[in-house]
């Protein structure tokens, strides 16, 4: 169902700027939280409803008063509620990096005159798939750095390679995208290639300090990449995800800034962001920011418990930007998505280049260089339920119909068996030593809290995958 203004008597705010800064600045300034008032907010939250901007900055100010831990905790158990102990795992593939922006933060960026520019030929990508596949990867999300020759035709060409490679029992089911703006012919092109997610981050919500950092290229304006996804919407692309780069402006506005988007995408397309992304900013070529805005790991832990709770059915990405004792913690708060065996160098997949990183040719520096396997080993350490789940994004379950789907009773019968069956996959095909053990008794442990008949259903479909069969889901 589309945004019908003329039925419902307001104005259409479609494809519109909607960040108002003084809005949010005047929430900041003038929110007085006490203790019943941050209660009363997180109580909401666990009825599984979203949060308005005030709401949300009742929980901002209220750090710093002793309540940092009730609103951890109140994280904690809405991650239970909504998404129970499974991680899905992804990786990010790099297609190239030549760029027209000139983007302060970015090692990427057309003045940097060190960067070495390349763009995988069709053979690279291929070859660059199968190193994936052969570590069990099933879930990607492709990077282009802003270009005429990334255009949308060349983008859905990339897609369909990727699709169609298969090595063994290797596939990549879903993929994402991480790419420029684009017009809404632009976006229906892409759309058309089959891709999954259309992810768009704004880096900072602020129009001041995005003039200050974005000097040149297309991304210099504001208001063309902040209706991006309005624009991905009217192509029918309605799963999308957005993100703010943290660390090159105020975190607390940006956490205000990403709930507006969040409340004006639901508002207008009656679905909101499919995914929210919160990157650090960390080491990168030439990095060029203003220092005072650095976001301390404790801030940083505390922002994506808000943000958790101000958006209950989002799914929130945490990447291989973060060391592995800051993942490990935060996963805590709501994360329901991370990257496992992330290279950032271009080609570095099939030819492991990335033992020791090479800026000349990353976006930016990576913190948990781990191997997939290793990640994967962690969480089951941890009792978390690792998954390359895609069964919605296949079966239809996405944009607003994924909301729909999203109420209790879901969880348990559709997403904890497929994150079972996508891992008992893992183990069959890669899982080496302790891990398949470990992997088994995490799965048993999950069988044993489904219904009856959706337990006994999932034993059988195990059995299956045991015996050769592949890509069975609900």
């Amino acid at each position: 169902m589309r945004f019908s203004p003329e039925k419902l008597n307001i104005p259409d705010q479609r494809m519109k700027p909607f960040i108002d800064p003084g809005e949010i600045w005047k929430l900041l300034d003038n929110t007085k939280p006490d203790k019943q008032r941050v209660r009363e907010v997180i109580s909401k939250s666990l009825e599984k409803k979203r949060l308005t901007m005030e709401e949300t900055a009742v929980l901002v100010n209220s750090i710093g008063t002793g309540l940092a831990d009730k609103i951890k905790q109140g994280a904690r158990d809405l991650k239970e509620k909504v998404y129970g102990n499974r991680i899905v795992l992804f990786a990010p593939l790099y297609v190239g990096n030549k760029c027209t922006n000139n983007c302060q933060y970015c090692g990427f960026r057309v003045s940097n005159r060190d960067a070495v520019r390349k763009t995988l030929s069709d053979d690279e990508i291929i070859n660059e798939v199968e190193a994936l596949e052969d570590n069990g990867q099933k879930r990607l999300i492709l990077v282009y750095g802003e270009h005429p020759d990334y255009s949308p035709e060349y983008i859905a060409h990339t897609v369909k390679i990727v699709y169609g490679v298969k090595k063994g029992h290797g596939e990549i089911r879903r993929v994402n995208i991480n790419a420029a703006p684009l017009d809404i012919e632009g976006f229906r092109t892409v759309g058309e290639s089959g891709i999954g997610t259309y992810q768009i981050f704004q880096e900072t919500y602020h129009p001041e300090a995005y003039k200050w950092y974005h000097l040149g290229g297309k991304k210099k304006d504001y208001e063309w990449r902040l209706t991006a996804l309005d624009r991905a919407q009217e192509a029918g692309i309605d799963d999308v995800g957005i993100g703010a780069l943290f660390g090159i402006y105020d975190w607390r506005f940006e956490v205000l800034g990403l709930v507006r988007h969040a409340n004006h995408l639901e508002a207008c397309y009656n679905v909101g962001p499919h995914t929210i992304s919160f990157p650090r900013i960390k080491d990168a070529l030439s990095l060029n920011i203003d220092a005072k805005y650095q976001t301390g790991d404790e801030d940083f832990k505390k922002l994506v418990a808000i943000l958790r709770l101000a958006v209950p059915y989002t799914g929130l990405i945490l990447t291989a930007r973060e060391a592995p004792d800051v993942r490990r913690e935060v996963l805590q708060y709501g994360v329901s998505q991370i990257d496992g065996g992330t290279k950032l160098e271009l080609g570095s997949y099939s030819e492991s280049k990335n033992e020791v990183q090479n800026l000349n040719r990353e976006q930016f520096r990576i913190n948990d260089p781990r191997s997939l396997a290793e990640v994967i080993d962690e969480l089951l350490t941890n009792d978390y339920l690792p998954s390359f789940c895609t069964s919605c994004y296949r079966m239809g379950r996405t944009g607003e119909h994924f909301m729909e789907f999203s109420v209790p009773g879901f969880i348990k019968r559709f997403c904890t068996p497929n994150a079972i069956l996508t891992l008992s996959e893992y183990i069959c095909d890669y899982a080496k030593g302790d891990v398949a053990e470990k992997g088994w008794k995490v799965i048993e442990r999950n069988l044993l809290k489904l219904e009856t008949g959706v337990m006994q259903n999932t034993r059988e479909k195990i059995e299956r995958i045991k015996n050769g069969e592949r890509d069975l889901y609900f």
